[in-house]
């Protein structure tokens, strides 16, 4: 594949100008590798209302694609031999559930694929414990199926996360946060991406604002009373930036997701380091559930094993999506994605979060378009 061009290089620069030019959000970054280089690495606006200027070092909130990197952990572990992905969670968690319920045949495969049936609960609303993990752990062993296992893929918002967490935990002896910083940030040289913020550090991060659909982020009252605003401010709290929560809270930049999506593509390895053989990438980004009404997001989705597939009509891989693409999305327009079949791995982080999700898909696709675009000429 062709490097990206000077022209065309200036032309996505100006479709990812035009977003801030017209008050989408405060501040963004997009970045992308082809063949394990990175060709595009752009940054503008500010953190934030009053923030300084965003750089490509700026780190962000990034909410839901924090799963695939808690997913790589797992897989990671399945494939050093410690358990396998038709093993029920309780063979290796034995208070998950009480045995002879349909809980506890929930496995580990349907935990990954948003198809475990249990998708949402009342820890969700409580957002006070999120930092206590042994209450995360008596939350999901205390939940019920809202679906039976395996039969409806629904959406784990939170639950992915708190699951997948505790398996890592009880497979590795580790902490989560403490496993993937240990086993995937590290190998990739992503220094600055975590899975909350470290007791040590400073909340340098972005603030998130959250506007009504079609509000621009200079309009005046921003973000008073709607629900995006409620989001925003929930984690621009630093008691939840520093609580470890594997579906929700990873902090990154776009450099820094676009390169694990690198790496994804090319089979599990980058710059002589491997996260994963290439046969287990191929296994977890291909899809294993697929429905036209999502029990949790009612829309239709493709899910493979801690990654979404592309190939929707409307989706957020672009217009020139495929099944072979494979990715995940964060509140906000943040969207990773990876090609394996053109070795490009794309992120697009921003700072805004808007009422409508159709408006962040739209922002995305766009972008994805561009890049493809610039990449086929």
């Amino acid at each position: 594949m062709s490097a990206i061009s000077d022209s065309d290089r200036d032309q996505l620069r100006a479709e990812f100008d035009r977003q801030l030019d017209v008050g989408l959000h405060h501040g963004s970054q997009l970045a992308v590798y082809v063949d394990g280089e990175l060709v595009v690495d752009f940054a503008g606006g500010t953190t934030g209302p009053d923030g300084a200027a965003t750089t490509p070092e700026t780190r962000h909130l990034i909410f839901s694609c924090t799963k695939p990197y808690a997913g790589v952990g797992l897989h990671q572990l399945i494939e050093e031999g410690a358990a396998d992905y038709d093993d029920p969670v309780v063979e290796h968690w034995p208070a998950f559930a009480e045995p002879g319920t349909p809980k506890a045949a929930i496995t580990i495969k349907q935990v990954l694929s948003h198809t475990a049936g249990i998708p949402y609960g009342e820890f969700d609303d409580q957002a006070d414990q999120w930092d206590d993990w042994d209450a995360v752990v008596t939350a999901m062993e205390e939940i019920d199926p809202v679906f039976e296992p395996g039969t409806q893929p629904a959406y784990h918002t939170f639950n992915y996360g708190w699951l997948v967490g505790e398996l890592i935990r009880q497979l590795s002896g580790q902490p989560v946060a403490e496993y993937v910083a240990a086993n995937v940030f590290d190998p990739l040289g992503m220094e600055q991406s975590s899975i909350g913020l470290a007791d040590d550090e400073d909340d340098d991060v972005a603030t998130l604002s959250g506007f009504e659909m079609y509000d621009r982020c200079r309009d005046p009252g921003e973000g008073l009373g709607i629900p995006a605003a409620e989001s925003a401010a929930a984690f621009n709290d630093e008691a939840v930036r520093r609580a470890v929560i594997p579906a929700a809270n990873g902090i990154s930049t776009a450099r820094e997701m676009a390169r694990f999506y690198a790496c994804m593509a090319n089979g599990g390895a980058f710059d002589g380091t491997r996260l994963l053989d290439a046969e287990t990438v191929a296994h977890a980004t291909q899809t294993h559930a697929e429905t036209e009404s999502d029990g949790t997001l009612s829309r239709p989705a493709r899910y493979g094993l801690g990654f979404w597939t592309g190939g929707l009509a409307n989706d957020m891989f672009g217009s020139l999506s495929r099944e072979r693409m494979f990715g995940h999305a964060g509140l906000g327009s943040i969207f990773g994605w990876g090609d394996p079949e053109q070795n490009v791995g794309f992120a697009y982080v921003t700072n805004g979060i808007r009422e409508e999700s159709w408006e962040h898909a739209a922002r995305v696709s766009g972008l994805s378009d561009a890049v493809r675009l610039a990449l086929c000429e």
